[in-house]
């Protein structure tokens, strides 16, 4: 297992400084610094009379004398019917904001801020389909700074055609230099009066690059390409939508599975029965059919890879989907791992947190499976955890020392808590949830509280974020919107304040666990709620369902009685 050691000591740079002699000269490589850590870094220091120096080479680089070679994965073209907006029309709103700002260019270094500006994606970075580059736009130059050998001649046409130039990874160094003395594009005496700022994101841009520049002369404000890209549109919606699902009838597939694997080898009572089920298998049989943490998420990322295309029904779409997918997971419990500050369950916690995966879908005709053409892959490894294991925020379970499956015991997928067999009452209080209404303008902070509110009231708590945006076909983490759950009007009845007031859509769709459920906590309201989401669920996933796995999905989310 992995495990995630979170650091409750001083900051690094406060510990430097405590611990380093006066007037110590610290070496950084400020490549890998942003501009707001260096100049923390640097106030932190100068209490101690010690100052940050840029290193000219990164000092593991020059230890690390076999490194293997870079790999040369390729860009590739993210189409319009995917992105739903045209590099032109963004390039013009970024522009606008350039002139709206009195700013003559921007050093644009994140990565997927680069990828979605130009319509573009990779792979270079482990389950984030992103290119290592950068971009600098002025009014006049859009310029993308990349190795070259990843740029196919299809490639370099789509860019030339959008007026962007391809230029070699390491010149932005050089360019940006020009740009801070207006050779990259020179501007007239008066423009250049005029517009005289150069915008970098202190959060992302880094320091290498920024001490290139005038730092009277540059415009210190988060990128607005990051709000831009944020707020979805049409096409990145429905894309959204259609990709959830077909996720979400892989995870019903995946659970029909899990539900038949836990009676035949351990003899749990299933998924519907809370009483003892029949006797598990034996010790030699357990050896060669055991389920672990690791043979549990291969089996969920197979079933949204390559579900063969001939077992479902073919339909046609009218819009392209394409998404990166994060579950919004409520780990609820209260007793800590001797080793971690998280916590789980009493009796322990089986953690399946199924990571939903990058899906793209093609235009026209498409086939209701899961063919190799729709999955891009996951958006981060799956985690799967067991007992205490499930108490390590973003554990990822290695096949030499991950846990088996325990029948006894809960398992949690993507926002809703599983059993095999008869769930405790602590158990099914902690799995109740509430819904919200909240007005425009409410920020994450408090939705985070409402959120908590319901296990506040008995003294619980969990110790992890509750949720933040994600990417089209993008980054996982993406600023602290509410994803996978759509922000959306809510229809009140009263508009107190002419503020306008929202509520979520759901948009992931996987029956909730009934016999996890203490309908005592639920007002008549929330039943309705749930009844209508489980009917919902029915409707969207049975299309892509066999036959069994159909009658299955029947039974998970058959109507409570009020």
């Amino acid at each position: 297992m992995e495990s995630h050691a979170y650091w409750r000591g001083p900051a690094v740079d406060v510990w430097m400084a405590d611990n380093l002699p006066k007037e110590a000269a610290i070496g950084v490589d400020t490549w890998c610094v942003s501009i707001d850590t260096a100049k923390r870094w640097e106030h932190a220091f100068a209490r101690k009379h010690q100052k940050l120096v840029q290193t000219s080479k990164n000092l593991v680089d020059e230890v690390w004398k076999n490194q293997p070679p870079p790999e040369i994965n390729p860009v590739i073209i993210h189409p319009l019917e995917f992105s739903g907006r045209s590099i032109k029309d963004k390039l013009n709103d970024l522009r606008e904001n350039l002139k709206q700002e009195k700013a003559r260019g921007i050093i644009i270094t994140a990565l997927d801020e680069v990828a979605w500006l130009y319509n573009i994606r990779g792979s270079d970075v482990s389950y984030c389909p992103v290119v290592y580059a950068f971009a600098i736009v002025t009014s006049n130059l859009a310029l993308l700074y990349v190795d070259k050998r990843k740029v196919s001649s299809e490639v370099l046409s789509y860019m030339e055609d959008n007026g962007i130039e391809v230029r070699e990874y390491g010149a932005v160094s050089s360019d940006v230099a020009l740009l801070a003395s207006n050779q990259l594009n020179a501007l007239s005496a008066e423009m250049k009066d005029e517009f005289e700022l150069i915008w970098a994101d202190p959060t992302s841009c880094c320091y290498a690059l920024y001490s290139k520049l005038d730092a009277d002369k540059v415009l210190l404000r988060p990128s607005p390409l990051a709000l831009a890209k944020a707020i979805k549109n049409i096409v990145e919606l429905e894309g959204l939508k259609r990709a959830h699902v077909r996720d979400g009838a892989a995870v019903v597939q995946y659970l029909v599975w899990l539900d038949h694997q836990m009676q035949e080898i351990y003899g749990a009572s299933g998924y519907f029965l809370a009483d003892v089920g029949a006797n598990k298998k034996s010790i030699r049989e357990l050896e060669t059919m055991k389920l672990t943490e690791v043979t549990a998420s291969d089996k969920l990322e197979g079933f949204r890879a390559s579900k063969r295309k001939s077992m479902f029904l073919t339909c046609f779409v009218e819009t392209a989907a394409n998404l990166c997918s994060f579950p919004l997971v409520f780990v609820w419990c209260i007793k800590p791992h001797p080793s971690h500050h998280s916590t789980s369950l009493t009796r322990g916690l089986i953690l399946l947190l199924l990571n939903l995966a990058w899906l793209i879908s093609s235009p026209g005709k498409l086939e209701l499976g899961f063919s190799s053409s729709h999955f891009r892959g996951l958006s981060f490894p799956t985690i799967s955890s067991v007992g205490p294991n499930a108490a390590i925020i973003h554990y990822a379970p290695r096949a030499e020392t991950c846990a088996e499956l325990d029948p006894t015991k809960s398992i949690f997928s993507i926002r809703e808590h599983s059993t095999f067999w008869k769930p405790s009452e602590h158990e099914k209080a902690c799995y109740t949830a509430e819904n919200a209404h909240f007005p425009n303008g409410t920020n994450g902070n408090a939705l985070d509280i409402l959120a908590r509110v319901p296990l506040w009231k008995y003294g619980l708590d969990y110790r992890h974020g509750t949720g933040h945006g994600i990417g089209s076909y993008l980054n996982v983490h993406e600023g602290k919107l509410e994803n996978v759950l759509i922000i959306k009007d809510a229809g009140t009845k009263f508009n107190f304040g002419d503020k306008g007031y929202l509520s979520f859509e759901h948009i992931t769709w996987a029956p909730y666990q009934r016999k996890l459920i203490e309908l005592s906590l639920l007002i008549p309201e929330e039943i309705d709620w749930l009844n209508s989401y489980h009917s919902k669920c029915r409707d969207i996933l049975a299309p892509y369902l066999n036959e069994s796995e159909s009658a299955w999905l029947k039974k998970a989310t058959e109507p409570i009685s009020i």
